[in-house]
């Protein structure tokens, strides 16, 4: 039974992570802290099912030439190593009070992307990369993905589309969760069978969910990815407060 819910779970990830541009770890994390694994466990984890959904959405979305490449490598050479850092961070520290204080910077960004768009300007692509290594870090930390760093930087700060933003952010988290995964490997931190669910799972709903993204309005998207924000900010308060 734990495995079925595992692959419905993981197909649902999948295809909402794909759509919305947040690596679907914000839907397994949960799932996963209900299993009395360690913190570490969680978010290698995790990550694997960020790099199945990232990587098939990639193929989609390459296909679709909706990928800004340019951009995504420009901010993949800063979150690497910030993916390295927060795997090394995830078995020394708590989690807990970095998740209060995050799930309030999501709840800012989501207001922010719902009310405060603005048009691009130079200075703020400096501010892009810090950002892109906080992201980093979050990924592995987490296992989260770092989308939801992402897509409020490239909609709210770069002032990119919806659709844009979310396959770009998906090939980023691509290149980013392989390394964060390469690193947890080293620390021996993955359960590989719940990873080997995952992946099967996450790698279909991303397919099912790069397709649907073709034939909904932008301001959808733009609002389901408020509200994925506020929900995950959420989360993260109710499981500091419960323990």
């Amino acid at each position: 039974m734990q495995e079925i819910i595992l692959v419905i779970v993981s197909i649902v990830a999948g295809l909402l992570g794909s759509l919305l541009g947040l690596g679907g770890g914000f839907i397994i994390v949960p799932v996963l802290s209900f299993m009395n694994i360690s913190p570490s466990q969680i978010a290698s984890t995790s990550l694997f099912s960020v790099l199945s959904t990232s990587s098939s959405s990639s193929i989609a979305y390459a296909k679709q030439k909706r990928i800004d490449y340019g951009l995504a490598l420009r901010l993949s050479i800063f979150a690497i190593p910030g993916s390295i850092l927060g795997a090394y961070l995830s078995n020394l520290i708590s989690l807990d009070e970095f998740k209060l204080y995050f799930a309030f910077i999501l709840l800012g960004t989501s207001v922010y992307m719902m009310y405060g768009i603005h048009k691009p300007r130079r200075i703020l692509m400096i501010l892009a990369y810090p950002a892109s290594f906080f992201a980093g870090v979050l990924s592995s930390l987490f296992g989260i993905g770092g989308g939801v760093v992402y897509m409020p930087l490239m909609i709210g700060l770069l002032s990119l589309s919806t659709k844009t933003s979310s396959a770009t952010t998906q090939f980023i988290l691509f290149l980013s969760s392989l390394t964060g995964i390469l690193t947890h490997v080293y620390f021996s931190d993955p359960d590989y069978l719940l990873a080997s669910i995952l992946v099967i799972g996450t790698f279909t709903g991303a397919q099912i969910g790069a397709r649907i993204s073709l034939t909904i309005r932008e301001e959808i998207l733009k609002k389901m990815v408020s509200i994925a924000l506020i929900v995950i900010a959420m989360r993260m308060i109710i499981s500091v407060l419960l323990e």
